[in-house]
């Protein structure tokens, strides 16, 4: 009798940095061009999204800053890049879609989350516009509140 296989997680990795950072207008997904000891590393779930950042050079996509520690058991023959530039794939109308926009003042590309999808590892970006520190305080006192709200229906509920 063949076993079955643990279902994959389907997020790899949050940039809850991002969210604190940014107001997101729109989100994409792109695919990601990995070396095999990334995607093994992936699976362990060995990624950091929080400083990464997405810039176009040539009319093509890369992912910035993005850290993935290698494994012990990866290969021996390859020398891992934690921090190597990753190329990301997308179709080429929406890429010049998204050129226009981030040449407007104050748009940028932010990768949100890596995430498992028919067993590939993509990339959701967000086309972003920063937050002033206004902007940052209201973000927090909403998440307070909404906390306090939880612990209040949590103590009735008792």
């Amino acid at each position: 009798m063949a076993t079955k296989k643990p279902a994959t997680p389907s997020r790899i990795a949050d940039n809850k940095k991002a969210a604190y950072n940014y107001f997101f207008e729109e989100k994409f997904e792109a695919g990601m061009v990995l070396e095999g000891w990334e995607v093994k590393a992936a699976r362990e779930g060995k990624v950091q999204l929080t400083d990464g950042y997405v810039v176009i050079r040539d009319g093509e996509l890369y992912l910035i800053g993005c850290q993935i520690n290698p494994l012990h058991t990866a290969s021996s023959h390859v020398t891992p890049d934690k921090v190597r530039t990753k190329k990301l794939l997308m179709k080429k109308d929406e890429i010049k879609r998204l050129i226009g926009k981030v040449e407007q003042k104050g748009h940028t590309l932010v990768p949100v989350n890596l995430h498992w999808k028919n067993g590939k590892i993509k990339c959701e970006i967000a086309l972003a516009k920063g937050k002033a520190e206004h902007d940052k305080r209201d973000t927090i006192k909403d998440r307070e509140g909404k906390r306090e709200v939880e612990r209040a229906m949590k103590s009735r509920t008792r």
